[in-house]
């Protein structure tokens, strides 16, 4: 009997904690405004990535950033930089020994990831 009462208090207490309403938490998805189409990058230079932070919501499910290199539709393992917020607006990045190329990508992360337009990285 006492089994199925402490099993009985236990599965009432899940049942509860189960029905606590979650703080309602919003996706936010800036855009990258630079680079953007027609911009040129070149190996070794150090720029800065842009977003519109105007309107961010109250509640961001992740606010920490990371921007990462995007070629040929395809997210690449470069890091450029992370652990920012992406309420800043704007981050400096070092642009990466890459192969020449006039379809690079930004892609911004934080709760989403959003690309910037494509953009051209020449050797130096």
């Amino acid at each position: 009997m006492k089994f199925f009462a402490s099993l009985l208090a236990l599965m009432s207490t899940a049942a509860l904690a189960a029905a606590m309403p979650l703080e309602a938490r919003d996706v936010y998805v800036p855009p990258v405004t630079y680079p953007h189409a027609g911009t040129v990058w070149t190996v070794g230079q150090t720029h800065n990535v842009t977003w519109d932070k105007s309107d961010p919501p109250v509640n961001i499910t992740n606010k920490v950033g990371r921007i990462m290199l995007r070629k040929d539709g395809l997210t690449t393992p470069i890091i450029l930089q992370e652990n920012f917020s992406i309420l800043l607006g704007r981050i400096e990045v070092k642009v990466p020994w890459v192969e020449d190329g006039d379809d690079y990508q930004i892609v911004l992360f934080g709760d989403s990831g959003n690309f910037s337009p494509e953009f051209t990285i020449t050797g130096a």
